[in-house]
């Protein structure tokens, strides 16, 4: 054989051995197995919960004034509505009557202290030249039916509002669990 031979051996034996080697296994040594791969992500899909749909409020009406009877000249309306130990601006006095409410026990219901329910309404404020509460109507909800019925309950019963308040106004009432 001659050289060139000696070396297509050499090669074709090597070739052999390194073939042999990748296919019977514990020859070479084993580099760590890669980790398996991670489990399939399992993804379930969900109806959306209920939306719950809220009425467009109505619209405000107001009563018909009652017609008066022809006063006399002489008597002229007193120049203020406010007795004598109320508080000083009409914030304060609806603020005061709203505790008197809750005092009470009528301002925050129940069933919603039991299911643990809390929010702030907006309610629209329309007050008669005497104070007195003339119309309400929810502007933004609570999320909440029964704190949006008690916010207009509780706006409703408002008396004897100060001079000062404004005739239309937009009140908060806000419901907090202590």
């Amino acid at each position: 054989m001659t050289r060139t031979d000696y070396r297509l051996f050499a090669a074709l034996a090597l070739s052999t051995l390194l073939h042999l080697l990748a296919v019977v296994p514990g020859l070479l040594p084993q580099a760590a197995s890669p980790p398996p791969p991670p489990p399939p992500i399992q993804a379930e899909l969900r109806p959306p919960p209920p939306v719950a749909t809220v009425a467009p409020p109505p619209p405000l009406t107001l009563p018909e004034p009652a017609p008066q009877a022809a006063a006399p000249a002489s008597k002229s309306l007193p120049a203020t509505r406010r007795p004598p130990n109320a508080p000083q601006t009409w914030t304060q006095a609806v603020r005061q009557q709203l505790q008197k409410l809750d005092a009470a026990g009528q301002f925050y219901p129940t069933e919603a202290i039991a299911r643990g329910l809390e929010g702030e309404v907006q309610v629209l404020l329309v007050i008669d030249e005497n104070g007195q509460v003339a119309a309400t109507r929810l502007e933004q909800g609570s999320g909440h039916a029964i704190l949006d019925e008690a916010a207009l309950r509780a706006a409703r019963s408002l008396k004897s509002l100060p001079a000062d308040a404004p005739r239309q106004t937009v009140l908060p009432i806000r419901f907090r669990l202590k």
